[in-house]
């Protein structure tokens, strides 16, 4: 019966909510981990018998196992969502997680790029071979518009207006959003279309409308994105990691950074809440008082 009410959740927040498949392995991910601990510690019949005294075991255990409290948390926000989904079809008359408060820590401050180590990857895929302006034209583009990699990854051609300068994304839960893009992005991205994706696309005889391929013509996959970035920076001046949500970051903290309004960001960003978006105001503040120490005579 769990195993039902699992995939009939999973169901709803793949048909309903439109949750992207990352977000749905997280959910299920977080779901299995629960089911694991109750027939570790006793089990039970079925997950609509579970109790306030069984969720604050879980508590321990979660704490006792180490784990991060931003895992907790997410962990926790997982469960209440899939119990209020039970609740809500009357399949139980309590949300046992819904007593669960958690203290609330500091978010971490985003990393992000500064814009000469920008640069310096750019400069690191300035070549003329095919996969240089490959790389190049993704290194722009998410630069250029702070998208998601699940947003990069199923770019179609359709959606890249070169006339407008503007792309359409699909965001998270299924919300789409125009985000512009400018010169440089739009060179990268005519040079690579042309140059790189028409011919191996050729080559390999294969058709699909998606905008950013691999060495044999198949869509790029999100770890393939990854792989990318960190061989860029490995072939920059650069010593350091990168990850893709950090040139989201870059975005929008030097959009800010120049003078950028908070709510412009927001849309850029597809941010269904003003408040996601803040978080940004407090890393160009950090920089704005680093570069003060830095610089003033007198600090």
């Amino acid at each position: 019966m769990s195993a039902d009410l699992i995939e009939q959740f999973q169901q709803y927040l793949r048909v309903e909510r439109q949750y992207s498949p990352e977000t749905l392995k997280a959910y299920t991910e977080d779901l299995e981990l629960f089911v694991k601990f109750l027939n570790e510690n006793g089990g039970i019949s079925s997950l609509t018998t579970v109790k306030r005294l069984d969720v604050h075991v879980f508590m321990s255990y979660l704490y006792d196992q180490a784990y991060q409290p931003a895992s907790i948390a997410r962990i926790i926000s997982s469960l209440r969502s899939f119990y209020r989904f039970l609740q809500k079809n009357n399949l139980i008359d309590d949300n046992p997680f819904s007593y669960v408060q958690l203290k609330r820590h500091p978010r971490a401050l985003p990393r992000f790029f500064y814009e000469d180590e920008m640069q310096a990857l750019f400069t690191a895929v300035a070549g003329d071979k095919p996969m240089d302006l490959r790389d190049r034209a993704l290194l722009e583009t998410l630069y250029a518009t702070g998208m998601r990699v699940s947003e990069c990854t199923g770019l179609a051609l359709k959606n890249v207006d070169f006339g407008l300068k503007a792309m359409l994304l699909h965001g998270k839960g299924g919300k789409d959003r125009y985000v512009p893009f400018g010169k440089y992005c739009q060179q990268a991205l005519k040079n690579y279309l042309e140059k790189v994706r028409l011919p191996i696309m050729a080559k390999y005889q294969v058709e699909h409308d998606f905008v950013f391929i691999n060495h044999y013509g198949a869509p790029l996959t999100a770890a393939g994105v990854a792989y990318i970035l960190r061989k860029i920076v490995r072939e920059s001046s650069l010593t350091t990691s990168i990850h893709p949500h950090e040139l989201r970051h870059t975005f929008a903290t030097h959009l800010l950074n120049r003078g950028a309004d908070l709510r412009a960001v927001q849309e850029l960003l597809g941010h269904s809440s003003l408040s996601t978006t803040q978080i940004y105001t407090h890393v160009t503040k950090e920089h704005l008082q680093r570069d003060y120490q830095k610089y003033f005579p007198r600090s």
